[in-house]
């Protein structure tokens, strides 16, 4: 059980746009303090996962099945929760029938007659979507070898990657990744600004089991990505129009969030050693605007 549980959180937005935390102590002592790197901004949206249950479906739907990057995992809603605050994405080794199998298919999503694994990936798609703003997430994410945890964004208009994509949070492997991508002249095939951080620089063996705050902030000129409040990657805006005829900016236009725990994939290792199930764990996610 986290320490932050024993708190109570408020926010109050003052006539002046600054935002102070104010929480309730377990002595029963309430303690305000300005943030002043939150001056100026606004919360206009946000998941706390306090109600246990399913996710709220006013703010999450699921992505379903085999979806990308040849991963292992079939996607469903029952491996997502909401447990003593925290939302819970989790990933069990379990053998489940692919119903849109098709011998000899071509396509690695109808060739497969079963998976292996089950995990679930939530997404605000349809449901809320914002066009710049400070994007957080305070999670803890297991990195253990095989799983590929991610918080991130995708362009409500055009195909992947000309729509655009951000990942605040993508762990595979040992490292911690903070991207940007957009399209370039060939079809699904997207420019990269990547930024790959190994979880042993932070010098902290036990850092894969605490809480961690992932955050984004994203204007009209710069895209920056940080943990902990480490600076990760800066993106300028004025070098990501896609490559293609249109050359739209995929970052001048709103995206929606996802959360999801894949495994294994073009990228996310061998989870074959690993002892499942695996979690992702979700403090929080929060949308403040200027």
């Amino acid at each position: 059980m986290k320490p932050i549980r024993m708190f109570l959180t408020v926010y109050i937005v003052l006539m002046a746009g600054e935002t102070v935390l104010t929480r309730q102590c377990p002595s029963g002592e309430a303690v305000s303090k300005p943030d002043p790197s939150f001056a100026g901004w606004k919360l206009v949206w946000a998941d706390e996962f306090n109600k246990d249950g399913r996710p709220d479906p006013q703010n999450w739907s699921y992505e379903a099945g085999f979806v990308r990057n040849r991963e292992l995992q079939w996607y469903q809603p029952d491996n997502a929760w909401c447990k003593e605050g925290l939302l819970i994405i989790e990933g069990r080794r379990e053998h489940k029938q692919n119903p849109n199998y098709q011998p000899n298919s071509k396509d690695w999503k109808a060739s497969r007659e079963y998976a292996d694994y089950t995990s679930a990936s939530l997404t605000t798609r349809g449901r809320h979507h914002w066009q710049y703003g400070r994007f957080e997430m305070r999670g803890r994410i297991d990195a253990r070898a095989g799983l590929w945890p991610g918080f991130w964004t995708l362009g409500v208009a055009g195909e992947w990657p000309r729509n655009g994509e951000i990942d605040i949070m993508e762990y595979y492997q040992g490292m911690l990744l903070a991207n940007v991508a957009w399209g370039t002249q060939k079809r699904w095939v997207a420019e990269w600004d990547s930024v790959k951080k190994p979880i042993t620089q932070f010098n902290d063996p036990d850092w894969s089991s605490k809480f961690h705050v992932w955050r984004m902030d994203w204007d009209d000129k710069v895209i920056r990505l940080y943990v902990d409040e480490i600076l990760l990657n800066t993106t300028d805006l004025k070098d990501t129009f896609n490559k293609d005829t249109e050359r739209k900016n995929p970052f001048h236009q709103p995206h929606y969030l996802l959360l999801n725990l894949a495994i294994g994939g073009t990228s996310g290792g061998d989870p074959s050693s690993t002892h499942f199930p695996a979690k992702f764990e979700v403090d929080y996610v929060r949308v403040y605007q200027k």
